[in-house]
């Protein structure tokens, strides 16, 4: 990459990532070209966004022809595709909610932690406010999501003072105990993507769902990583057969164009005024995620995504088999996988050398190696994904 766009981000883009200096020009559903037309099998998919792969003719196509006609009005007027997604997404959860759209998973969040407050307010003779978290979770960089976050490096004085009524368990089990008569929801990931790609137990989870709605405190899932077929389900919480109160979506909804969606069952919680966002659900992004769910629907009910997972499944599992000298576990569910490294060291290194082979990783957690691929990636991207992998892997010292 050229030094002058170097210097060009450095100088005039804040400098809150550590940034990989690669100009890549064009993708190809999982694969990248940079400007040198190097190419990359990308296991990123941006973060578990571009969930039906770079360069989607049939997203583009439903962009460019919505951007032709109105890109954005408002949400003071009705919407005819944010109405159309919604309705599919009800359809695809297979619960009866109602949805907002925002603009990304921090604003989601911070929108089901708007539901659950009024809840506490509205439905109690007492007031209930507080909201139980995860040690290890990961919720968003808001104030608000990012004290929700169960993560104390997140909780940087610099930042100070955070909201209150949020507090952190270690485990389910220690749900029970915190609970007091001012708590009003629990609000967990079924896969915690940030804290190290680690699935809960399915019983585990549906006994804590269960006490949670006897007892009248809200269950709120955080799909935002989770959602929208990362696991093989349309959600996580059909895999696990719960139904919350509200599930919050964002990355792979939008396959790469900006959108958030809090689905509730608490359909009548809101009036005008309540609650708003300027752009959030407007043509371009509805459009947008109308498309990417209609494809993943059909690549879903064709055995396609199935297939898919099986098959990448094997290929990370002969890989883990041959270098269990540097892993000491395979993690994640779907296409939402983690490979325990031994130590910070080798897992630094492991990413470095993978992006200098040509292959794109990314880190989660203090010690794990996360792989997030495109949803449609082809056998033949996995094949040739995990052979430069291994070809990385032999170069760790």
């Amino acid at each position: 990459m050229s030094k002058e766009l170097e210097n060009l981000d450095k100088s005039y883009v804040l400098s809150t990532y550590a940034r990989n200096y690669v100009n890549f020009k064009k993708g190809i559903n999982a694969t990248l070209y940079d400007e040198n037309g190097k190419d990359y099998i990308d296991f990123t998919s941006g973060i578990g966004v571009v969930s039906v792969g770079h360069g989607n003719k049939q997203v583009a196509n439903a962009i460019c022809e919505q951007v032709n006609n109105i890109t954005h009005i408002s949400n003071l007027y009705v919407i005819e595709p944010q109405a159309k997604l919604a309705q599919q997404i009800a359809k695809l959860s297979g619960y009866d909610v109602a949805t907002f759209f925002a603009n990304s998973g921090a604003e989601a969040n911070e929108g089901a932690i708007k539901i659950a407050r009024k809840y506490g307010e509205t439905k109690f003779k007492k007031k209930r406010y507080k909201v139980i978290t995860l040690e290890h979770s990961f919720h968003g960089r808001t104030i608000t999501t990012v004290k929700a976050t169960g993560q104390q490096k997140f909780h940087s004085p610099n930042f100070a003072p955070y909201p209150d009524g949020f507090s952190y368990d270690t485990t389910i089990d220690d749900i029970y105990n915190s609970i007091d008569d001012e708590t009003v929801a629990v609000m967990i990931e079924l896969v915690q993507g940030e804290g190290g790609v680690q699935p809960f137990e399915k019983a585990a989870i549906q006994e804590l769902a269960k006490f949670l709605k006897q007892n009248d405190i809200l269950l709120i899932v955080d799909e935002v990583q989770t959602g929208v077929y990362r696991t093989g389900e349309f959600l996580a919480c059909n895999l696990y057969e719960i139904e919350p109160d509200i599930i919050t979506l964002a990355k792979g909804l939008g396959g790469g164009v900006p959108i958030g969606a809090v689905l509730t069952k608490h359909k009548d919680i809101f009036e005008p005024g309540d609650h708003g966002s300027t752009f959030g659900g407007n043509y371009l992004s509805t459009a947008a995620g109308l498309a990417v769910v209609n494809i993943l629907e059909n690549y879903k009910n064709s055995g396609k995504l199935d297939e898919t997972i099986i098959y990448y499944e094997k290929k990370l599992n002969e890989v883990y088999e041959r270098n269990r000298d540097i892993f000491l576990d395979s993690v994640g569910l779907g296409l939402m996988r983690g490979l325990r490294v031994k130590d910070e060291k080798t897992l630094s290194e492991i990413i470095k050398k993978s992006l200098e082979e040509g292959v794109m990783v990314l880190k989660a957690g203090k010690n794990t190696l996360r792989l997030l691929p495109v949803l449609t990636i082809s056998k033949e991207e996995i094949d040739e994904g995990f052979k430069r992998l291994e070809n990385a892997l032999s170069k760790i010292s």
